[in-house]
């Protein structure tokens, strides 16, 4: 079938990415599922710093390629072999294909899945192959996704089946920014109530991870971000304290407002400087997590006595440490239940045709979660 679709054909473009236009739409060609897929009409997709960091060259992936990894849809069509969806049902995407078989995915860490992350590397499908192609000439898949398109073709194990009287809008959502967000916390961290927290970079992950340390119970929440009204919408979603991250004697003021630091700091932006300033400002015997994704070239500096003197521990956090078909349904009941308010992650809807400019603004950080919608 022909579908308009968003096709990245050179990373690392000059910005504004509104004039030098290195995302097209074009009409590409969509093949059918094949044994262990499903074809989705996709209804809406966020537009994040991981589709971001393939734009800008942080993140290298195989070119050509169709853009977007969190999303939303509704099933138009499985193909032989997927017996537990039928056309019609809604499902949100997961950027990570689990195959269920590899040791990661034996010990309940379908993040962290083998054949998943080669098939990610490559721009494949799980089973190693390719649905899109452009002038006979095939183009890449984004983590199995490729969302930023008016239909998509994924393994089964991409996707997740959400209650029908959810907003897609809001349903695409969970598909990245609360898995992410939401499961560093409470996965990855396993923050205890009662403890102290901060998020350092208050986007839609951070936002996210801040509502988590919420429902988690805990007692002080931190948020810390550059941008002023970033961290007013902290505030309104229940950061106790907000500082500037530019402050020279920021990391000073958080030991005060804390006491010596917080039990977890959660990094949630992808830069050495964020990571830096969330060892800092956690305390003797604390947590620092990292959920962002920087350049493959970088380091961060840590001072190794500290590390070992005071019994810190220092975590990456991928897809939030999730087991998406247990922890998407709960965190839409907790959303339905008003207790987490991801909706209020949403910046603005627009259309796929905006999306240069959507990223212009991403990088600016002059947004928190743009959703396109179909």
């Amino acid at each position: 079938m022909k579908i308009k679709a968003a096709v990245l054909h050179q990373m690392g473009s000059p910005r504004p990415y509104a004039e030098s236009r290195p995302i097209h739409i074009e009409e590409v060609d969509l093949d059918a599922p094949e044994e262990g897929e499903v074809l989705v009409r996709v209804a809406a997709a966020g537009v994040c710093h991981s589709d971001l960091s393939v734009v800008d060259g942080a993140r290298p992936r195989p070119l050509p390629m169709v853009l977007g990894h969190e999303g939303s849809g509704v099933v138009e069509e499985v193909g032989p072999g997927v017996d537990d969806l039928a056309k019609g049902d809604h499902v949100v995407f997961v950027f990570v294909p689990s195959c269920g078989k590899c040791g990661p995915c034996l010990a309940g860490r379908p993040a962290l899945c083998e054949p998943g992350f080669e098939a990610n590397s490559a721009g494949t499908m799980l089973g190693g192959g390719r649905r899109l192609h452009s002038g006979g000439s095939p183009l890449s898949h984004q983590v199995g996704v490729s969302c930023f398109a008016e239909y998509a073709v994924s393994a089964r194990c991409s996707l997740i089946k959400v209650t029908p009287d959810l907003p897609l809008e809001e349903a695409a959502l969970f598909s990245c920014a609360v898995i992410t967000g939401v499961g560093a916390v409470v996965n990855t961290g396993q923050v205890p109530a009662g403890s102290s927290v901060a998020v350092v970079g208050l986007g839609g992950t951070g936002l996210a991870a801040l509502l988590g340390a919420r429902g988690a119970g805990a007692r002080r929440v931190i948020g810390i971000d550059v941008l002023n009204y970033k961290l007013a919408l902290g505030r309104q979603l229940g950061v106790d304290v907000a500082f500037d991250a530019n402050d020279d004697d920021v990391v000073d003021k958080v030991r005060e407002a804390t006491d010596g630091g917080v039990d977890f700091a959660f990094e949630c932006v992808g830069k050495v400087e964020a990571m830096e300033l969330a060892y800092k400002i956690t305390r003797r015997g604390g947590t620092t997590i990292s959920s962002g994704l920087s350049h493959p070239d970088t380091d961060f500096r840590i001072q190794h006595v500290n590390l070992v003197a005071e019994e810190r521990t220092i975590k990456g956090s991928y897809l939030g440490s999730c087991v998406p078909h247990r922890d998407i349904p709960n965190y839409i009941e907790l959303y339905r239940s008003g207790r987490l308010p991801v909706d209020r992650l949403i910046s603005e809807r627009i259309e796929l045709e905006d999306i240069n400019e959507a990223f212009d603004r991403l990088a600016d950080g002059h947004t928190v979660r743009q959703i396109i919608t179909f």
